[in-house]
């Protein structure tokens, strides 16, 4: 899996003193580059090629300000013309939030779908998780 070190923010937290629920999306997404650049090597928006079918989260346990998170991104399946990512988020090596993404290889002037190419699931491969 990619993994990736999160340090959260004060603004992160919420009124009762952990971080807010709307926030380990943010840092799944920030943690999904590597993958975004087998789509778009320089992450260049106008050249994108990737949308969100969507996603889920799921809360094993609250985060707290002040102690790093790890982040954890593998590719659960690939298909035709989307993929689906697995992530997770560990603080102090508990396990403390799932997230779960499809994402579709995507031409926005067709507003279409389209097959990924045998480079691109050669790239998403190298990352696939083994359930």
């Amino acid at each position: 899996m990619l993994e990736m070190q999160i340090f959260p923010r004060f603004q992160e937290t919420d009124a009762l003193g952990h971080i807010n629920n709307t926030v380990p999306a943010i840092w799944f997404e920030s943690a999904r580059d590597p993958l975004f650049r087998i789509f778009s090597p320089e992450l260049d928006v106008h050249d994108w090629h990737l949308i969100i079918a969507g996603y889920t989260v799921q809360f094993k346990r609250e985060l707290f300000y002040g102690q790093p998170v790890l982040i954890k991104t593998g590719v659960s399946r690939i298909g035709s013309s989307s993929f689906t990512l697995w992530q997770e988020a560990w603080q102090e090596g508990e396990l403390a939030v799932t997230g779960e993404t499809t994402l579709i290889h995507f031409d926005y002037q067709t507003r279409q779908s389209v097959a990924l190419s045998e480079a691109q699931r050669d790239g998403l491969r190298s990352w696939l998780l083994e359930r």
